[in-house]
């Protein structure tokens, strides 16, 4: 059977559209709260700063490397049975008032009792460790919807949710729908079971819900960008430099808007731009996954992209092997809910094996949420034109209306 669906119904425009911050007018028959997801693009490229002006070593609650490795109740919560509740009745009402669910927001899911803690809690992904796992969410006895549901809720707290591919789908699904992971250019490594090198998603915050574990494997590590930072200033400065270069060429496999090229030329390391007040300081952001990176021979064999030197593919080995060396291993069980900042984290995956289809088992699935967190609402400052956008980046083909399905398709 085709999976749910739980679309945005059509509404008439407004007497003044709302607009990007580039001008670009929004149809609310597509996009009815008004704000479309930005998409992939480049850096504004002077606002790019030399490897000079980077810090030689960052301090701060953002580094760190074995410190939770023995302390799970550091980054762990457990849900209580008063945060059930309160979520289950919040979901219930959602659903009994048949709203969209690509609308879902804090207005229409109040959580008086969580608010100060979830608040709490964002400050601490964006500002502060940037992962948190939650535990204990009833996913057997509420089933797909109304886990759907409670999870979009829950996130709308810590930002709001963008598109995650050409088919406008901000409720994600990690699944295996037997796609060939070989087919880099294609294919996106979510779809399938094979292994996920770090790197860093297209939004502020990304989160997973677990709704069923592999039989083998899928396993989670995180890694402080900062830490990596720190080491690679240490013992590779000239990877470090190399890395701050606008010289890398990311794939946008085929999820592009008429107009826009197949491919962004950008930075893997970055510098926030100035604060307005000139007091913060600018924090050092990564933007990195290897897929990408690795997928545009059909470009650079015709010549329109120059290849990966020699230097480069020793850069990127070198990130990976320093992002094992501090990363932090946990294990998604059932009702887990894991949210990492894609600021100043980079995460991975070990690849997987399902349960066989005679088992009765169910196949592995994660519920994803992409977020965005805008400047003027605490998010970092990055150097990309659509820094303040309400849904900053993400991935959004034309006007391709987003979409809440319930299962993988």
């Amino acid at each position: 059977m085709a999976p749910i669906a739980v679309e945005t119904p059509h509404q008439p425009p407004p007497t003044a559209p709302s607009k990007t911050t580039t001008g670009e007018p929004v149809d609310r028959t597509i996009f009815p709260d008004g704000f479309k997801t930005s998409g992939q693009h480049p850096p504004l490229y002077d606002k790019l700063y030399a490897y000079s002006a980077f810090p030689k070593k960052i301090t701060g609650p953002t580094v760190w490397t074995d410190e939770y490795t023995n302390r799970p109740e550091t980054w762990t919560h457990v849900f209580s049975r008063e945060e059930i509740q309160e979520m289950s009745t919040a979901a219930d009402n959602f659903l009994s008032n048949n709203l969209p669910l690509t609308g879902i927001n804090p207005e229409n899911f109040p959580l008086p009792g969580m608010s100060a803690s979830l608040r709490s809690m964002r400050a601490e992904l964006l500002n502060g460790k940037g992962f948190i796992l939650y535990k204990g969410f009833p996913v057997a006895e509420w089933g797909n919807h109304k886990c759907a549901v409670a999870y979009m809720g829950l996130g709308s707290y810590i930002g709001y949710p963008v598109s995650q591919n050409g088919r406008g789908h901000i409720l994600g699904h990690v699944k295996d729908l037997g796609e060939d992971s070989t087919q880099i250019d294609k294919v996106r490594i979510y779809r399938t079971n094979a292994r996920q090198f770090f790197h860093a998603d297209d939004s502020d915050v990304v989160g997973l819900l677990c709704i069923a574990r592999a039989q083998e494997g899928g396993e989670s590590d995180v890694a402080s960008v900062h830490q990596v930072w720190n080491i690679l200033q240490a013992e590779h400065p000239d990877v470090a430099d190399l890395l701050t270069q606008p010289v890398w060429y990311f794939d946008r496999k085929g999820e592009v808007s008429r107009g826009e090229e197949p491919y962004i030329r950008t930075s893997v390391f970055y510098l926030e731009t100035p604060a307005a007040n000139g007091d913060a300081a600018q924090r050092v952001y990564c933007k990195w996954d290897p897929y990408y990176v690795r997928s545009l021979t059909r470009f650079s064999d015709q010549g329109i992209i120059p290849p990966l030197s020699p230097q480069q593919v020793h850069a990127l080995e070198t990130l990976e092997a320093v992002c094992n060396r501090v990363k932090l291993h946990m294990v998604l069980d059932v009702g887990d809910i894991q949210f990492v900042s894609n600021s100043h984290i980079l995460h991975a995956r070990t690849a997987y094996r399902d349960y066989g289809p005679d088992s009765g088992m169910p196949r592995r699935h994660l519920m994803r949420l992409w977020l965005s967190t805008p400047v003027s609402e605490g998010g970092w400052r990055l150097p990309f034109h659509d820094a303040d956008e309400r849904k900053r980046g993400g991935i959004q083909v034309d006007d391709t209306p987003p979409v809440a399905r319930l299962d993988a398709d």
